[in-house]
């Protein structure tokens, strides 16, 4: 199989990515220990053999997830009133049900002549129409996003943000959650749209509906607003994001 090279950007955007899953070295011994595990582990398993609170070790493991380096599987009580469900965090599982290898794939493989052809196609649309429909497609994939995450819907909004700014870094954007005076934003230094989004700033809208699927999933509706893009000359992309 050809090996495509990557660009400076899906190159930045990688290294960021994989540094948010495995930087930490506690991290990394706790996927190594997930992907033993046939059944899977739970943040009670993970805070036990690491000595870790079990808020840390599940932050861990959420960070993994929101990599795509482990899923999330809600395992209910066999009694009823036994206790709230537990959460499994395993392995990926292939299409043929076979366990997924050790990896630390990059997460920006995209298909640049599917992309150009996306944004030449939003083109031919009127704008308000395009963009609409590019944010649609956003929200969607936001909130599919959410559910491969298993999450449980009880975050803060702040939290909700920074889980909203790790997801997407594990998909390649590089970003980071930040306040800024009173406002609260989703900063991405590198788009894994690369010079198409330059090209079909349109596409810049499927960010924007991203960040607000995936808050309507954890927190509740919250409205989204592009601040800069690379389009519009800016050296980050930033969404602004206000949940009244």
């Amino acid at each position: 199989m050809e090996r495509v090279p990557l660009t400076r950007t899906e190159f930045a955007s990688a290294v960021t990515a994989i540094t948010s899953a495995f930087g930490d070295p506690t991290r990394r011994d706790i996927y190594l220990h997930a992907h033993e595990s046939e059944a899977g582990v739970t943040a009670g398993e993970i805070a036990t053999a690491f000595d870790l609170h079990p808020n840390v070790a599940r932050h861990h493991l959420d960070k993994l997830v929101a990599g795509g380096y482990l899923e999330v599987s809600t395992d209910r009580p066999e009694r009823p009133g036994a206790g709230r469900p537990s959460k499994h965090y395993r392995p990926p599982i292939d299409p043929d049900g076979h366990r997924g290898e050790l990896q630390v794939s990059l997460p920006v493989k995209h298909d640049d002549l599917l992309i150009t052809l996306l944004g030449k196609a939003l083109e031919l649309l009127p704008p308000d129409q395009a963009e609409q429909m590019a944010e649609e497609v956003g929200v969607e994939y936001g909130r599919t996003l959410t559910t491969r995450m298993g999450t449980d819907g009880e975050h803060s909004f702040r939290a909700s943000l920074h889980a909203v700014a790790d997801a997407l870094a594990g998909h390649g954007f590089a970003t980071r959650a930040e306040q800024h005076g009173t406002e609260l934003r989703i900063v991405a230094e590198h788009c894994p749209f690369g010079g198409a989004a330059v090209q079909h700033p349109v596409i810049c809208a499927v960010d924007r509906g991203l960040v607000r699927g995936m808050l309507g999933s954890l927190y509740g509706e919250a409205s989204t607003q592009t601040e800069s893009s690379l389009p519009m000359g800016d050296e980050v992309c930033i969404t602004a994001v206000d949940d009244h």
